[in-house]
């Protein structure tokens, strides 16, 4: 399609005429409730309005500069697949309505096993003699796993293929896997408990008897959890002096306070038996991390997120303005004083950002929950602060925060940048090859009470200031 239109004074008659054809264009393939995102310069492909209003606001405002691809308006990647990227829900609880299900897509992406033309099941795998996935019945051709490939990865992902082309019920144009994801990511965005999602299957069972629904939550989440959406319990003193972990894992105590792991200690008498549950054992405190090797991985893997990996090389505008992070000084010092680094436009700079908060609400309990939350800073400027494309690093719960000793939590993420910074083999979807993924921290975010707990700097006393240092005026 022509956009030499969008260079146009927005009082021209090519101009307008042009925009009519957008919206013609949009309203095709991407409305919802006869609305779009709108892509002025006010509103930012974040606000959904009707075509009138939208109209208006293009033509006053003009569109977002640089907005050559209608990606967030049903424009199909260069990859072929049609675009799934959709970022908003208004009015509802949930307007995140994907309107092509590319579940097969997202599987190979996650699981790295591309093919062409027929798929193949391992040589180990045995499947039924009617089993169709797609309309074309697997034959064993060749493998289209690599041949690192796991034969467990394998076995994931041909279950969960299984799962995605197996009907809800008979004729439905929903899936088990569509399902349950869908589902689940309601249970989050709406902050349901575990049992109202449980009443709410019994409920679903009931009504519709002849549909596929699991019993439980836990059957449901054992699915989504082989498609990598995972973390890592790690049990810590409650006094924030240590993790259990690695060679410290099986201590039963603190070696520095003294305070011991589990809430009960009769419970070790309990469970003597090594192979018994230990469910009646109750942790004092327990650490969940997101480990961020694989989730950086899963950028470069899928063909819906790779191209805007290197986006800031590729496709930013370098005219001296400041529009992303990359035309900053710190960026370009960065890349001039690491230039092996920066020879890469693959390389990851990352931010992180964290705070406390109290999860319940309720200001007259104490309790403060802190989130570690990483921001790719390679993605364009209308991706990198959406709230899909921030990687949760860890969360670190406490009736207090961990003020210093946050340093104790961050040993983990420490442990997979210094990993990274070496580089880890990783797959590139888009050039079809294998490369080292490098990634280094960059920018904290915070205020001004956690940059001291953050950078080691306090800012209390004489040198408060962290830029005036000595020089920190006490008025």
């Amino acid at each position: 399609m022509d956009r030499t239109w969008m260079n146009f004074s927005r009082a021209s008659n090519k101009y307008q005429n042009g925009v009519q054809s957008f919206l013609d264009f949009v309203f095709h393939n991407s409305s919802q409730e006869n609305m779009i995102l709108c892509p002025c310069k006010k509103c930012g492909n974040i606000y959904w309005h009707y075509r009138e209003v939208v109209y208006k606001h293009l033509i006053i405002d003009g569109f977002i500069r640089g907005y050559k691809k209608w990606i967030f308006h049903g424009e199909c990647t260069p990859s072929g697949a049609s675009s799934t990227i959709n970022p908003g829900y208004p009015y509802s609880g949930y307007r995140q309505y994907v309107r092509e299900d590319d579940m097969e897509g997202m599987m190979r992406d996650a699981f790295n096993m591309q093919s062409e033309g027929f798929q193949s099941f391992p040589p180990n795998y045995v499947a039924s003699d009617d089993y169709n996935i797609s309309g074309n019945t697997f034959m064993e051709t060749r493998r289209s796993v690599p041949d690192e490939q796991t034969n467990e990865e394998a076995a994931k992902f041909y279950t969960l293929l299984g799962e995605m082309n197996e009907e809800l019920y008979e004729g439905s144009k929903f899936s088990k896997m569509s399902f349950y994801i869908r589902l689940f990511h309601l249970k989050c965005l709406g902050g349901w408990t575990g049992n109202s999602l449980i009443m709410l299957l019994e409920l679903l069972r009931e009504m519709f008897p002849f549909a596929k629904i699991h019993q439980s939550c836990k059957d449901m989440k054992k699915v989504i959890k082989d498609l990598g959406f995972g973390y890592n319990k790690i049990h810590s003193c409650p006094n924030d002096c240590m993790l259990y972990w690695g060679d410290r894992r099986n201590q039963q105590s603190c070696h520095v306070c003294g305070k011991y792991r589990w809430m009960n200690r009769d419970a070790e008498d309990v469970n003597e038996d090594e192979y018994s549950p230990q469910s009646r054992r109750k942790q004092n405190k327990i650490l969940r991390y997101f480990p961020l090797i694989p989730r950086l991985q899963r950028l470069f893997m899928s063909s819906k997120t790779a191209e805007f990996m290197t986006w800031h090389h590729d496709q930013r505008t370098d005219d001296g303005l400041l529009r992303h992070p990359a035309d900053s000084l710190a960026w370009k010092s960065f890349d001039n004083k690491f230039p092996s680094f920066a020879s890469d436009p693959r390389s990851v700079r990352l931010g992180l950002a964290s705070d406390g908060f109290n999860p319940f609400k309720i200001m007259s309990t104490s309790y403060s929950t802190w989130p570690m939350v990483l921001v790719p800073y390679n993605l364009p400027p209308w991706l990198c602060m959406k709230q899909s494309s921030l990687i949760l690093s860890m969360i670190i719960p406490g009736e207090k925060g961990p003020g210093n000793d946050i340093d104790i939590y961050l040993q983990l993420l420490i442990e997979e940048l210094k990993q990274l910074w070496a580089g880890v083999e990783t797959y590139d979807v888009l050039r079809n090859e294998n490369f080292f993924v490098r990634a280094a921290l960059l920018w904290i975010i915070n205020d001004f009470l956690a940059y001291a707990n953050l950078s080691g700097w306090s800012t209390r006393g004489r040198y408060a200031c962290p830029c005036c240092a000595a020089q920190t005026c006490s008025q």
